[in-house]
């Protein structure tokens, strides 16, 4: 029978799955989560390491920074380099990273780099403190650019996934076994799954808790990210004024998750971190204050990187319901 609504309908109306999309989730119902040490939550701190990554003609691109910027409204400048948008990122690499390691160190507090492959190359010094930071970093890939691959074509994605992989393997002595492009295009996972090598990726904001895809040959692990607990809203017209208002922001998303896992449904929380964002003196302040919050919690608050977090759900969660620790 011809539709009523002949301009407007399509054959995915009505379908909460399709392609790679799934509007229904967990739904009320998600799985009965034992994280360790009978945690509430499984709370992962962030360190998005991509100063010298981004757009630059110095780097071989054809424009300047452009996206999220932190100096409201300027855009990119195609064929000219960006004095001020170049001195930013500088920033990150020369002072906020080394702001943000001393808090995690000092604070005894593991995190994930999510790392740009050009940008590691550039900082060597930078490098190191990542690998001998204690509690130990995870060092997971945040691509080979920190660009914007909604355009770039799968040969180019897939080099530079290897490319990014291999930097890893050079300077870490191991591979990444977490993923997050970023600015993803809808091929990016397939490259990632394609590669073999990653426990999971995190180009996702579709949830609170990890779950799998089966769109591929395999069941493949999602650990979503979040672009809410995430102090690029520094950087946008109406987000974060000051470090407290970043830290009462944070305090009031873990204890409400706190609260739903007493109730019953534990979940996670990612903190999403810049070093020339949060890094800033004004900024961080409000970080430390967020730390000691969740530390507060004792038990309660799994402060853990996102492998840890990864193999837990292989080990517990897994579809075929076996014990996975790894690939």
């Amino acid at each position: 029978m011809a539709s009523p609504y002949p301009l407007s309908t399509h054959p995915n109306d009505t379908l909460s799955q399709y392609s790679s999309r799934d509007l229904v989730g967990y739904a009320s119902d998600p799985p009965t989560v034992s994280w360790p040490n009978g945690a509430k939550v499984a709370l992962n701190f962030v360190l998005n390491y991509e100063e010298g990554g981004e757009n630059c003609l110095l780097h071989g691109d054809g424009e300047s920074e452009k996206l999220l910027s932190e100096i409201v409204g300027a855009g990119a400048l195609v064929g000219q380099r960006h004095a001020n948008m170049e001195s930013l990122y500088d920033y990150g690499a020369r002072a906020g990273f080394w702001r943000l390691h001393e808090l995690l160190t000092r604070k005894q507090v593991p995190c994930t780099v999510f790392a740009v492959g050009m940008a590691l190359e550039r900082n060597p010094t930078a490098c190191q403190a990542m690998m001998s930071a204690t509690p130990k970093w995870e060092i997971a890939s945040h691509g080979y650019r920190w660009w914007d691959y909604q355009n770039v074509n799968e040969e180019t994605e897939r080099e530079h996934i290897a490319r990014t992989v291999q930097i890893h393997k050079n300077i870490f002595r191991e591979r990444p076994v977490g993923m997050y492009q970023g600015k993803p295009n809808v091929n990016t996972r397939k490259l990632v799954v394609e590669e073999g090598g990653f426990l999971y990726d995190s180009d996702s904001y579709a949830d609170d808790l990890p779950y799998w895809s089966h769109e591929f040959h395999k069941p493949h692990l999602i650990i979503p990210y979040t672009l809410a607990e995430n102090d690029m809203r520094f950087a946008i017209p109406n987000g974060f004024s000051h470090g407290g208002e970043f830290a009462k922001y944070l305090k009031d998303s873990l204890m409400y998750l706190v609260e739903e896992g007493k109730r019953g449904k534990p979940k996670m929380m990612s903190v999403g971190l810049h070093c020339r964002l949060v890094g800033r003196p004004g900024r961080v302040k409000g970080l430390e204050e967020f730390i000691d919050f969740a530390k507060s919690f004792g038990d309660d608050v799994w402060i853990c990187r996102r492998d840890e977090i990864a193999l837990h759900w292989y080990k517990n969660h897994h579809p075929d319901g076996s014990k996975k620790s790894s690939l």
